[in-house]
């Protein structure tokens, strides 16, 4: 006989009701992307953004996708950014796909749109990416990395960006007809899938620079393989000046060079407080030369990128450096021109060299009859004194030069540039055939990517990448090295048909390299390069906070100059501002160096110095312009940098400043206390789809004309600054740097500006106080320096009496301070003593502070409403 069920238990129901009950009141809100099943259509708000979506192509919301169930236990989102997250999540949805049969390789149209604004990020070079406007899905550029639609309907905008899922990524590619492709892939033919939930996300919003934070932020949680930069820490380089030796030497860099550059510098009053030892310090050689030995022919062009590391230390002509031999009396000294022209005489020899072994050889075409290659040095070593090498001249530079904090070395991804020769070290290489991905037939021509090629990749197991980056950085961090510039980081993805495909090669290769900088160098001291693709930012930027926005700069294009000097300097800027859109999010957007004596150095020094990230610069030992470096550096070697990164305005996102004929670049950023808005001419050159190269538009290189107004600061990107917003009302204080002109401006006004090609204004936009309707203050910043508004570390304002006000200021760094004031200061005190200053009229208030070794000066300005003067 069974027994009678138990009696209800109405507690335990209602509790479970109540929750119940909780529970549906706390459901999310429903997506506001859909998918329409009858007419095959995305649309966020019933607005269409793609049509004639195939039935294969799906879209869930973000509420309803599974997300990273395991990450790495120093990979969890902080509690803000979850929360953040789960109230955006309506805002969010991801695209999925299915096809018949598993394939590595799936191009996959997901729909199509025309008519409609878009900015895009696209890969031109293997490592490289810029930007792209256009209308339609047809206008699209390959290897696409992000796509920002404008949707004036809502006055909002969708970014849709491609994802890593499983063992594949994603990247957009332009369709026939105006569809939109996407092309998932994993890299190699042994790794297949057919079906994919989320290889791609959409997001929206009404503002485009929350938007980006927002969408990498849900992207951040989904994945759970990287970390965004408001996370980390950046390297301490970020706040100085520095100097890099590639434009010096090239690979011919070696130990007297690399100190006379420094002295060079320090003796003109402009300490570089970090150096970048570039390529050619590393032991590497051809695999036709001595396994032991270095080679003694890296003067043809790209002749390096053949080469392979040998060992983890330095090469001879720096293991020869001996300790205190720079210090010495009698130390050689480093005549440049006369290097460059034995560095042109070698350059000419091997041209010689390879133009005989073109042409077969043999007879008086024997190439063997010429000398052979040297290379350069200037140490002779003393008999009997031990070799001391990179770590002796690491602490002779540090003991002469005190303010030398950071010493980074150059090294690729792969170790060198054909990776590590096998049998070399105690690592397993094998030299790897590599291939270009199939994405990337029609970027623009690369000598690197035909040399990689040409002699594939030593490449390193990947279950002992580790083991590789610490065998170097542990040698490295033993010499005093701090940092790591580490190169040609996107190799990887030649090279991944036997090792599970490119995601699978680059979490081994990324994991080792997170272990060793964590270990090695303090957790920061990296700068990646050369790494402009989605895997990389996915996946290897869980540590890594600082990388390079921008191809090199080009002092001269090496394939030659069409406009001479000025061929590329505004295509720079552009791969630099519109870059950081995206990768800013993941890091610390690195501007890369520049020469102070080039031609277009001012232009470049502008944009350095509201970039917001470190300034360095490669100039050749005793060529400067030290004037133009006193507008970026101070005399302790810092810098007034921006607390964001620039960016381009709004009114630049949907249009082209390089060769559309009418839109200057205008860039963005913020200081403590104020904005900051830089206006450049670019126009001249660019993309050129159809013959995938960068073309001169000599058309558009003219004088144009543009305004910037207070709106263009985007004050809400910082807490500090958001309460400075004045959208609509209030007054700024406005100055052109350039025009050495102080404007009093409501918010919105516009004000004019006309440039001359490759020219630019800065103007540092400051709100203005009221004290009463009499008194009104405005700190505008050190008058000289580029970012003048980066000067002023403290700003406070107090009422004493009825009519008795002071603004009390924190400033950095010496020479005119200029402020707003609509009446002349009763006293005007600095480090509490009473200084003269000068006011005029119109409002324009100054003084001089003087260097005090770096300290703060601290500055008080009286006012007294009820005086008459």
């Amino acid at each position: 006989m069974m027994a009678p069920p138990p009696p209800p238990n109405l507690i335990l129901e209602k509790i479970s009701s109540y929750f119940h009950k909780e529970k549906e009141e706390e459901k999310e809100p429903p997506s506001r992307f859909s998918l329409s099943s009858s007419n095959r259509e995305i649309s966020v708000d019933g607005v269409t953004l793609l049509s004639h979506v195939p039935a294969n192509v799906t879209l869930s919301s973000f509420s309803s996708t599974p997300h990273s169930s395991a990450p790495a236990a120093d990979s969890l989102p902080p509690k803000h950014i979850r929360k953040s997250v789960q109230s955006n999540a309506p805002n969010g949805a991801f695209l999925g796909l299915s096809v018949p049969e598993p394939l590595d390789r799936i191009l996959n149209p997901i729909g199509r749109f025309s008519g409609r604004k878009f900015l895009s990020l696209f890969r031109f070079k293997t490592w490289w990416s810029t930007m792209w406007v256009g209308s339609s899905g047809s206008d699209l550029q390959m290897e696409t990395q992000l796509l920002l639609l404008q949707l004036p309907e809502l006055d909002s905008y969708v970014l849709i960006l491609p994802l890593i899922e499983g063992n594949f990524r994603s990247a957009i590619h332009p369709g026939s007809d105006n569809q939109v492709v996407l092309c998932v892939e994993s890299g190699s033919t042994k790794v297949k899938a057919a079906s994919f939930t989320c290889c791609a996300y959409f997001h929206v919003g009404d503002n485009p620079y929350d938007l980006m934070r927002d969408a990498l932020a849900a992207v951040r949680v989904h994945l759970g393989t990287f970390r965004l930069l408001e996370e980390k820490t950046p390297p301490e380089i970020i706040d100085r000046f520095g100097w890099c030796t590639w434009d010096a030497f090239y690979l011919t860099v070696e130990p007297v060079g690399i100190w006379c550059g420094v002295k060079s510098f320090a003796q003109n009053g402009l300490p570089p407080r970090f150096l970048i030892i570039d390529d050619g310090w590393q032991s590497i050689n051809m695999d036709h030369e001595d396994p032991l030995q270095d080679s003694k022919d890296l003067t043809g062009l790209g002749s390096q990128m053949l080469c392979r590391l040998y060992r983890f230390q330095e090469n001879e002509k720096f293991a020869k450096y001996q300790p205190g031999a720079m210090l010495r009396s009698d130390a050689p000294e480093f005549d440049q021109e006369k290097h460059d022209r034995i560095f042109k005489e070698l350059i000419e020899l091997a041209e010689k060299k390879k133009a005989l072994e073109e042409a077969g050889g043999g007879g008086s075409n024997d190439s063997s009859l010429l000398p052979e290659g040297t290379v350069i040095e200037y140490l002779k070593e003393e008999e009997g004194v031990e070799r001391g090498g990179l770590k002796a001249l690491v602490a002779d530079l540090r003991r002469e030069f005190s303010g030398l904090d950071d010493v980074y070395v150059w090294h690729a991804l792969c170790g060198a540039w054909g990776g590590v020769r096998p049998g070399t070290t105690h690592l397993n290489a094998k030299v790897t055939p590599a291939k270009l991905a199939a994405g990337l037939e029609k970027t623009m021509y690369d000598l690197a990517v035909v040399m990689v090629e040409k002699g594939g990749i030593g490449l390193v197991e990947p279950e002992q990448a580790a083991d590789l980056y610490e065998a170097m950085h542990s040698y490295l961090a033993d010499a005093g090295i701090t940092g790591v510039k580490v190169d040609v980081i996107h190799t990887l993805e030649y090279v991944c048909e036997d090792h599970g495909g490119r995601v699978a090669l680059a979490k081994a290769y990324y994991d080792g390299l997170t272990k060793s900088l964590k270990k090695n160098f303090n957790g920061t001291g990296l700068i990646a390069s050369m790494e402009q693709c989605n895997d990389f930012f996915f996946l290897a930027t869980n540590q890594i906070s600082m990388a390079r926005v921008g191809d090199d700069f080009w002092f001269e294009d090496p394939n030659g100059d069409p406009m001479g000097a000025y061929w590329l300097q505004g295509v720079h800027m552009i791969h630099c501002s519109y870059n950081s859109l995206w990768q800013g999010q993941f890091i610390q957007p690195d501007w890369d160096m520049f020469q102070s004596d080039h031609l277009c150095a001012d232009f470049h020094a502008g944009s350095r110095a509201i970039c917001g990230g470190p300034v360095y610069v490669s100039d050749k030992v005793g060529r400067h312009n030290f004037d133009l470096l006193r507008k970026l550096v101070l005399p302790d070697g810092t810098i007034l940098r921006c607390q964001h990164y620039a960016l381009p305005t709004r009114d630049c996102l949907f249009e082209n400043p390089l060769f559309d004929g009418k839109t200057l670049l205008k860039l963005w950023n913020l200081n403590k206390f104020g904005g900051v808005i830089g206006i450049f001419n670019c126009q001249g050159a660019g993309w050129y789809p159809e013959e995938h190269r960068c073309k001169a538009h000599p058309e558009c290189y003219k004088t144009m004309s543009g305004h910037v107004c207070s709106d263009d600061v985007e004050w809400e990107q910082k807490e500090f600054t958001a309460e400075l917003r004045r959208r609509g009302h209030g007054q700024f204080a406005a100055y052109l740097h350039k025009a050495g002109k102080l404007h009093l401006v409501q918010a919105g006004d516009r004000l004019d500006i006309t440039l001359q090609p490759t020219c630019y204004e800065i103007v540092t936009i400051s709100p203005v106080h009221k004290f009463n309707d009499k008194v009104k203050f405005a700190a505008v910043g050190l008058q000289d320096m580029l970012n003048s508004g980066g000067a002023v570390e403290f700003l406070q304002h107090t009422v004493e009496k009825s009519s008795r006000f002071t603004t009390l200021m924190k400033i950095k760094g010496a020479g005119k301070f200029l402020a707003y004031s609509s009446m002349k200061p009763l006293q005007v005190m600095l480090n509490d003593e009473s200084v003269e200053f000068e006011w005029m009229p119109s409002g324009a208030l100054s003084f001089q502070v003087p260097w005090t070794g770096g300290h703060l000066a601290r500055a008080r300005v009286s006012f007294d409403s009820s005086s008459s003067i």
